[in-house]
């Protein structure tokens, strides 16, 4: 247990503090105001974060542990240490494991095996429907008496309106907040990248802006009609920001997210056939990447997630249409994140609220902030260190990053759940 961390510069943004600081931890892990000599703790109970940020630990709203199901690609331990190396301190998972979140039984197989390793604070997502089959509704009601924060069907898209009106009402009854992943099950469905000039030219099949655009216009119609508190999953074109800012200004309970890889890459980075840059949604043009910068920045993406999904080897290995989408990303979420401060893209105090106090009020979790009496949850990062990504070094099971070899500037050198120091840099 640490109970003092010192010197360090503190930058918690839904408390409105940047400031330099001691935090003090109570002997049951919460912040306090406590400001007794330094002399009463113990010296492996200080942390002296000279030159170093104090923030609030990261909440992800989107990252695949694979457990239950798909262990060969990673499991809660494994994905439990990499998000800790990552600053991450609470995780939401959606509900496409195997089984399937659909019922509270694995919502407590989950919450079983948490226990039996250092991990973040762990939440889910339930299953909109049985199976995610897009069919027949799940319990929605027995999903929140679990612990379920919200109902997802993942990447699995429902294209019956009149189902999904369903779902939201039916959600709306219970408080659930209905989290949409934006995919027309019908539009680009065998395609693997972004469709224009570049995925033409490479002969891959395409995934056009309106598979996303679409359903984005068709739920917001919904959301409307149904009265519902909705969250935009992964975004990824400019037209899609353009109709969430129209209704966020009309009114609509409607927040949205983006994933660190989408603020970096473009539908160039598969020029090459890095299977590695086989993601759902496809990565889109320089346009859009730039539409959601601008998004984050003014507020209408209001959360960054990791949107993590480790793989096996092979799953990366055959020709690029035929791979697996998705990149391992929990440890190069914080980086890719501190870069966009660094190319002075976004301030200090945007990007971390996006990726702390923003995505824990959109999972109505505690967490997010460093206020006492609050949970210590803490980050604490040298901002000054600089360090080259290897994927090999990485500590989730899935070594299936894009960033290969890229530079970083900040890393994480602390990260506390509850007070109690769970990773602390090697090098």
């Amino acid at each position: 247990m640490i109970r003092l961390i010192k010197n360090g510069r503190v930058i918690d943004p839904a408390n409105q503090i940047d400031t330099t600081k001691d935090i003090y931890i109570d002997e049951s892990g919460l912040i306090s105001n406590h400001e007794s000599g330094i002399s009463s703790f113990s010296e492996d109970q200080v942390i002296d974060a000279t030159g170093c940020w104090v923030i609030p630990g990261l909440v992800d709203l989107a990252a695949r542990f694979r457990e239950p199901g798909e262990e060969h690609k990673g499991n809660i331990s494994t994905e439990s240490a990499a998000s800790l190396a990552g600053g991450v301190t609470t995780v939401c998972l959606p509900p496409d494991t195997n089984p399937v979140i659909d019922t509270p039984a694995v919502v407590e197989l989950i919450q079983q095996r948490t226990k039996n390793c250092h991990s973040p604070h762990i939440h889910t997502l339930g299953a909109m429907s049985v199976g995610l089959n897009s069919t027949q509704l799940s319990e929605l009601g027995a999903l929140k008496a679990a612990g379920c924060v919200g109902v997802s069907n993942a990447n699995n898209p429902i294209n019956d309106s009149q189902f999904m009106r369903n779902i939201m009402e039916y959600a709306a009854s219970f408080n659930l907040k209905v989290f949409l992943n934006p995919i027309d099950k019908y539009l680009g469905a065998q395609g693997c990248a972004h469709e224009g000039r570049i995925a033409t030219r490479m002969g891959l099949p395409g995934i056009p802006t309106a598979a996303e655009t679409a359903i984005v216009a068709r739920d917001l119609t919904l959301i409307e009609a149904t009265g519902i508190e909705a969250h935009f999953c992964r975004l990824s074109s400019a037209q899609s920001i353009e109709m969430v800012a129209n209704a966020q200004q009309a009114g609509l309970a409607v927040t949205a997210d983006v994933s660190a890889h989408q603020l970096f890459l473009t539908e160039n980075d598969i020029v090459n056939f890095n299977s590695n840059t086989h993601v759902l949604p496809p990565l889109r043009t320089e346009r859009d990447r730039d539409a959601l910068r601008q998004a984050v920045a003014d507020g209408i993406v209001s959360a960054i997630c990791s949107d993590h999904q480790p793989h096996e080897a092979d799953a990366k290995l055959a020709p690029f249409a035929e791979t697996e989408p998705g990149i391992s990303t929990l440890e190069s979420w914080l980086p890719l994140s501190l870069k966009l401060i660094q190319e002075q893209q976004l301030d200090p105090v945007t990007i971390i609220r996006a990726i702390t106090a923003n995505p824990a009020d959109i999972l109505g979790v505690p967490a997010g902030n460093l206020a006492e009496g609050s949970s210590a949850d803490i980050a604490i990062i040298n901002p000054e260190t600089e360090w080259t990504f290897e994927p090999a070094e990485m500590l989730s099971q899935g070594k299936n990053s894009a960033f290969k070899s890229w530079p970083f500037k900040g890393k994480v050198e602390h990260t506390l759940v509850s007070g109690v120091r769970l990773y602390t840099c090697q090098q």
